[in-house]
């Protein structure tokens, strides 16, 4: 039973490549058809998996000791519940949207492709595993960095490369003495090394941690290294920006959980300056993230610079290792994930349907594009914090876990930036539906007349707006189990 993991893994990785070899579809309707199959049948077998699997699954050996193995654990289970409601909703949106993009075909190959090494990744069992789906998850959604072929996509790509290869080879680093030290390479709540080892070799496993802290944190767009997300992910087309900023750059977040709860081990870390390091760097980015996106005039590189900000919330969640905090960063994860690719969305909606791509240019937006500028607002305020939405759940539970941690200094300081975050937030994303709706008297009426989108691309807004009242109102659902699993690791 447990193998049925295995099937939404290989289903639209295989898909993907059928459609990449195969010659062009004489109708569209065919090539979307095959698309939207693949894409339901995918996250029916997901869901299935994700209910059912527990046990783990080798699939073969790379060397004797080295499985490439899976395992369906909850935080995996999380993760892959994310990925699959996010990558069906943009992808039906995709439909309508890639009408008048070119290579379609390539486009929707990837995109498959992607998905199904973006759950290859959640249900890794191992770090050998997980590392081997994260390096294909870089190289397969490159493609949709560079779709465009344009210079600047190219030239955007290729930072992207870059930039994460170099986080890789730092975690790379890491993964050889987790080897040579660990008892196993399977996620193990409180980690793999024995304490005597870890405090014979404290040094070396400080120096090891921060670097895969800070490699896995290229992903997530930590500072110093996250120049590369807001040049990549708006050159991108509007729905591949939506899963970059809102599903790609989690996969970071994903590995870091791995490494610090599941691997090294919070024990080690607790009090440490790696742990003080990694404030530090999650509070910077936290405050630079929002200061960049307030000051961005371009809607789709603000959104960008916005994912930077909104990524080291749960980065300093995790940082302070506390349960609480915990909570509130993996509910951050599915919160930011359904408001920030709604958000990209909604962009995309404004650019296919009328060509603006500046905040100033988007005046009176709302009295053409009623439902997708509702949607943005909606979301909008779930990512400024506002209740009864999702985001203000997960804020609340960062904020008091910080303050129950009592970790001189960042106890108080982490819910200050959070808050002065918030505010700037709602500095850059709130003009937008104020222009929207309220034009002003010279407001030429006329301007956007009548520009809503179809329904296959307002539907998933409206399904991403409901899903961040529904998780504000009901958080309990998912915060008791993000508890008892915080509580089993730390």
């Amino acid at each position: 039973m447990d193998h049925i993991i295995l099937l939404p893994v290989a289903l639209p990785i295989l898909a993907g490549i059928v459609l990449l070899l195969k010659k062009e579809y004489e109708k569209r309707k065919s090539l979307l058809l095959y698309v939207g199959i693949v894409l339901v049948v995918t996250g029916l077998l997901a869901f299935y998996g994700i209910l059912t699997a527990n046990k783990g699954v080798t699939l073969f050996y790379i060397t004797e000791t080295l499985p490439i193995y899976f395992k369906a654990d909850m935080i995996g289970k999380f993760f892959a519940s994310v990925v699959t409601v996010v990558w069906i909703l943009a992808g039906f949106f995709s439909f309508e949207y890639m009408k008048h993009e070119k290579n379609e075909k390539r486009y929707f190959g990837f995109y498959l492709i992607t998905f199904g090494v973006l759950l290859g990744l959640d249900f890794a069992g191992n770090l050998i595993t997980m590392y081997l789906f994260y390096e294909l998850m870089t190289l397969l959604s490159m493609p949709l960095v560079l779709h465009t072929q344009k210079r600047e996509s190219i030239m955007a790509g290729l930072k992207y490369l870059f930039y994460s290869f170099a986080g890789a080879y730092m975690a790379l680093f890491g993964i050889y003495f987790i080897y040579k030290h660990g008892t196993t390479l399977e996620f193990t709540a409180g980690g793999v090394i024995e304490a005597a080892v870890l405090r014979e070799n404290s040094g070396l496993f400080l120096v090891v941690t921060i670097l895969m802290l800070i490699g896995f944190g290229v992903k997530a767009g930590m500072f110093p290294m996250h120049a590369w997300l807001p040049t990549a992910h708006p050159v991108a087309p509007g729905p591949a920006s939506a899963v970059l900023s809102g599903i790609i750059v989690k996969g970071g977040v994903l590995a870091i959980i791995r490494v610090v709860y599941q691997l090294i081990g919070v024990d080690f870390l607790r009090g440490s300056w790696v742990q003080t390091a990694w404030m530090i760097l999650t509070l910077i980015t936290v405050f630079m993230g929002s200061l960049l996106a307030f000051r961005e005039p371009v809607l789709k590189k603000r959104l960008a610079y916005s994912t930077v900000s909104q990524l080291s919330y749960i980065l300093f969640g995790l940082s302070v290792m506390e349960p609480q905090a915990m909570t509130g960063s993996l509910l951050h994860v599915a919160a930011h994930a359904f408001i920030k690719v709604a958000l990209f969305l909604c962009a995309s909606a404004i650019i296919y349907q009328t060509g603006c791509t500046r905040v100033e240019q988007l005046r009176g937006i709302g009295k053409g594009m009623p439902i997708t500028l509702w949607c943005y607002t909606i979301v909008s305020l779930g990512l400024i914090g506002i209740p009864p939405t999702s985001g203000f759940s997960s804020k609340w539970h960062l904020a008091m876990g910080a303050l129950s941690a009592e970790i001189p200094v960042f106890s108080w300081l982490g819910p200050v930036i959070l808050l002065v975050s918030a505010l700037l937030t709602a500095g850059y994303l709130l003009p937008v539906t104020m222009q929207g709706f309220f034009p002003g008297e010279d407001y030429d009426a006329s301007a956007f007349k009548n520009k809503e989108p179809k329904a296959v691309m307002w539907v998933p807004l409206v399904v991403f707006a409901a899903l961040t009242i529904m998780i504000g109102i009901m958080p309990n659902i998912l915060t008791d189990m993000f508890m008892a699993f915080a509580e089993t690791v730390m």
